[in-house]
């Protein structure tokens, strides 16, 4: 049986840093169209779609499915799954906890563009994520990767049903 979990709907910070965003190529395309003169500005605010359609269709999972087989992570162009036997635990995480286990950590990756995405470096090293909620996160610790930071919209049920995964793959 699979579970499927969307992504969180996007904090009010992210979701006005979006639309900052979004300013920026309509800017560049306006200004380039005020003057004729001025297409290397056309050519900024097509580099800024582009580069804003990679984050959309590689970066930005839609939703996330768990089944016996593990956590699938569903990007519009590509899916990662993350097999049950490689998932040591799951837990749900504020940012509090989370800076209590990690310390402060620098994002590289695509931010404040519908979420978070990419990586983080922290005291303990990398980690992985794919947020657009602030609030809550569930922290996925894996045996052979480095731990993954997601905030899909039912952190305590998607938890749950990990748990449920987990002990019957141990059996």
């Amino acid at each position: 049986m699979t579970e499927t979990f969307r992504l969180a709907p996007m904090a009010p910070f992210i979701r006005w840093l979006t639309w900052l965003l979004w300013a920026l190529p309509v800017g560049f395309a306006l200004a380039a169209l005020a003057s004729p003169r001025s297409v290397g500005l056309l050519w900024v605010a097509l580099l800024l779609g582009v580069l804003y359609a990679a984050v959309w269709i590689w970066w930005r999972p839609g939703r996330f499915e768990v089944s016996p087989q593990g956590l699938a992570l569903m990007f519009p162009g590509r899916r990662a799954m993350i097999a049950i036997s490689d998932i040591e635990s799951a837990s749900v995480v504020d940012p509090k906890a989370f800076r209590q286990q990690f310390g402060l950590a620098l994002r590289v990756g695509a931010g404040g563009l519908w979420g978070g995405f990419g990586w983080l470096w922290t005291r303990k090293g990398w980690v992985e994520f794919y947020v657009s909620a602030l609030d809550r996160y569930v922290l996925i610790r894996r045996r052979r990767r480095i731990p993954l930071l997601i905030s899909p919209e039912e952190p305590q049920r998607m938890v749950a049903m990990l748990e449920r995964q987990l002990t019957a793959s141990r059996r």
